[in-house]
Formats: C-alpha cells, sequence, structure tokens
C-alpha cells in the first residue's frame, strides 16, 4: 500500500530579532514548531509569537 501523504506539513518557525539583536536577554534563538496547509499557504509563513530570548512578541518566520 501507498502511504499517505497529506496537505498539512510540520515546519519551524524562528525569531526574526534574535540574530541581530546583541542586547537580548538570554543567548540563543527562539524556535517553534507548527503546521501548515500547504494548499493554502503557499509561501513561507510569518506569525507574532512571543521570544523568551527578546523577552517580547517579535516576527517568527518559516525556516527551512
Amino acid at each position: 500500500m501507498a502511504s499517505k501523504k497529506g496537505v498539512r506539513l510540520i515546519i519551524t518557525v524562528e525569531c526574526t530579532e534574535c540574530r541581530s539583536n546583541p542586547d537580548k536577554r538570554t543567548p540563543g534563538v527562539s524556535r517553534y514548531t507548527t503546521s501548515k496547509n500547504r494548499r493554502n499557504t503557499t509561501g513561507r509563513l510569518e506569525i507574532k509569537k512571543y521570544c523568551p530570548h527578546c523577552n517580547k512578541h517579535t516576527v517568527h518566520k518559516e525556516i527551512k
């Protein structure tokens, strides 16, 4: 039997401000995992999430 390949993908989103901000609270980069529907969202996902390293809500972009 062939395996089912669904339309939902598990992706990783990463904080955009952690890489360029030297004044953050703790070292490191904030990453979250989430899923997206590949039919509805064909481009890269951008969502606002809380970054514990920057200590504020920032834009997180989808990475590879």
